[in-house]
C-alpha cells in the first residue's frame, strides 16, 4: 500500500526520483516500522478507552465523546522531512517525526481534557516528550486544543520498542471549529479578501466557541453540586 502511494505521488510530481528510490529500497523496513506506529496507536487508544471506563463505572459519567487516530500518508512524511531539512532516512524519520501516530481525543468539556492528560501522564509505561498548550494559549487563528507528544512501549514478538505518538485533547466545540479552520486554509480558490474576511470571523467563533465551553461546565458543575 505505502509503495503505491509513493508512486502515486510521483506521478503527480510531488517527490522525486531519489526519494522514490530511497523508499523503494527500504520498503520492507519502512512498512515494518509504520506497523509499529499502528500498533502503538492501539496501544494509546486502549488506554484511554480504559479511562473512560474506569470513569463510567467511579463517577457515572464518561468524559471522552470520541476517539480519533490517524498515521501519517508517506507524502505529509516526505513534505516533513524536507520542509524540516532533514536527511531522507528511516532513522531519521523515527527520531525526527513526532506526529506520525496520532490521537484525537474529543472530551465534553475543558476540564476533562486536563484530567484525562493528567491520568494519561501518571501511567508507569508513558513518558512525555512535548506539551504545547493551545487552550491557555490558543494561536493567533484562534486554534485551541492541547497537545501532548508521549513515547510508549509496544510490546513485539522478541523485543519490547518505545515509539511516540501525538496525542491532541479537545472539546466538541474546538474539533468542529478546527475542522472548518481546516477546510478554509486547504481552499486555494477563494479570493484573499474573502478568506481574510473568514479568517476573522473564524477569531471571533473561536472565543465565542471557548466562551461557550466554559459557560456549559459550569452549568454541568452546578449541576453535580446540587445532585
Amino acid at each position: 500500500m505505502i509503495k503505491a502511494q509513493i508512486r502515486d505521488q510521483l506521478i503527480k510530481g510531488l517527490i522525486d526520483d531519489n526519494v522514490i528510490d530511497l523508499f523503494q529500497r527500504n520498503m520492507m523496513p519502512l512498512n515494518q516500522l509504520m506497523s509499529y506506529y499502528r500498533c502503538a496507536i492501539m496501544e494509546v487508544e486502549t488506554k484511554f478507552k480504559v479511562l473512560n471506563e474506569q470513569f463510567s463505572l467511579q463517577y457515572d459519567r464518561n468524559p471522552i465523546e470520541t476517539i480519533k487516530s490517524r498515521l501519517k500518508s508517506p507524502e505529509g512524511i516526505v513534505k516533513k522531512l524536507k520542509r524540516k531539512g532533514y536527511p531522507f532516512s528511516l532513522e531519521s524519520i523515527e527520531e525526527n517525526i513526532n506526529d506520525i501516530a496520532g490521537i484525537r481525543v474529543i472530551c465534553s468539556f475543558p476540564e476533562d481534557i486536563y484530567l484525562l492528560a493528567e491520568c494519561l501522564l501518571q501511567q508507569d509505561d508513558v513518558t512525555l516528550i512535548e506539551v504545547k498548550d493551545y487552550i491557555k494559549n490558543p494561536k493567533e487563528s484562534g486554534y485551541r486544543s492541547l497537545h501532548l507528544i508521549i513515547e510508549v512501549p509496544i510490546f513485539l514478538e522478541n523485543e519490547k520498542k518505545n515509539m511516540k505518538v501525538e496525542v491532541q485533547l479537545r472539546t466538541i466545540a474546538m474539533d468542529f471549529w478546527a475542522s472548518l479552520e481546516h477546510k478554509l486554509r486547504y481552499k486555494k480558490d477563494i479570493p484573499q479578501e474573502e478568506a481574510d474576511m473568514l479568517a476573522k470571523n473564524l477569531v471571533e467563533c473561536a472565543e465565542i466557541s471557548a466562551d461557550l465551553d466554559n459557560r456549559m461546565e459550569e452549568i454541568r458543575n452546578r449541576i453535580l453540586k446540587n445532585s
